[in-house]
């Protein structure tokens, strides 16, 4: 799924980033509106991943949608 769709889809899918991220907070998600950079920020704040596993973990589950 491309970054244009996986924003695009953003409200159907916050759900189930917040299952795979349970660190993520639901202020967290609503800024993010599917961005994914900012996301991978987010990531990398609450899980302490460099930058490119939190980009690597957000492909991860971007293929498996």
């Amino acid at each position: 799924m491309n970054t244009d769709i996986f924003e695009g889809k953003w409200k159907q899918l916050k759900g189930q980033v917040k299952v795979r991220w349970g660190k993520l907070t639901d202020d967290d998600l609503d800024v993010a509106e599917g961005h994914s950079q900012y996301l991978a920020g987010k990531l990398q704040e609450r899980y302490g991943l460099t930058k490119e596993k939190a980009e690597e973990e957000i492909a991860e589950f971007n293929r498996k949608l």
